[in-house]
């Protein structure tokens, strides 16, 4: 009756939500993460203006209903997309992330703060080239139409096609470590 695999597949997804449920009580009572909050959730304080202005748009992404908060259900959807998501998921709500203006393009200046934001947080340092010479490289391999800004389309054409453009989104947004911290975190009472 049914398949047995997808009963099993459910009762893990079932335990973790709820070990993800437990872990945002425990850290977030009130059920609901303010930007303060979310900050020092992961552990990124002292950060330079373009690191927080980067973490500052992270946090608007994740509240979908711009709220000023991020609840338990934008919390799973997040992480469920960034641990789980197909591919084209994520290039979308990466293009969401990196339109810091929301005009549906990424122009040069927003591309480049982010860049710079992302070797900040990660503390890159040791990078061949400097974030205006990545810049201007991905733009010059993926701004097809020539036009200063990237649509979604040469977004996630341009990411698909462009391995070290690649690279560099999946580090924006690598929640591996913040994942193991969740998941090893004592809580003292």
């Amino acid at each position: 009756m049914g398949n047995s695999n997808g009963s099993t597949v459910d009762d893990l997804q079932a335990v973790e939500m709820h070990l993800w449920y437990k872990k945002f009580m425990t850290e977030c009572p009130s059920g609901q993460l303010t930007l303060h909050e979310f900050k020092q959730f992961f552990g990124l304080r002292g950060l330079d203006p373009e690191a927080n202005a980067y973490i500052e748009q992270m946090f608007r992404t994740f509240d979908m209903n711009k709220d000023g908060y991020i609840d338990f259900m934008e919390y799973v959807a997040a992480l469920s997309l960034v641990m789980r998501g197909k591919m084209e998921h994520k290039l979308r709500w990466y293009f969401k992330l990196y339109d810091v203006d929301g005009n549906g393009c990424i122009d040069r200046y927003e591309l480049l703060n982010i860049i710079k934001a992302i070797r900040a947080i990660n503390g890159n340092e040791n990078q061949d080239a400097s974030a205006e010479d990545f810049t201007n490289r991905v733009f010059d391999r993926i701004d097809i139409n020539g036009d200063g800004e990237l649509s979604l389309e040469e977004f996630v054409a341009g990411a698909r096609t462009d391995n070290d453009f690649m690279e560099v989104m999946m580090k924006s947004l690598d929640l591996s470590h913040i994942v193991a911290m969740i998941h090893s975190r004592r809580h003292s009472v």
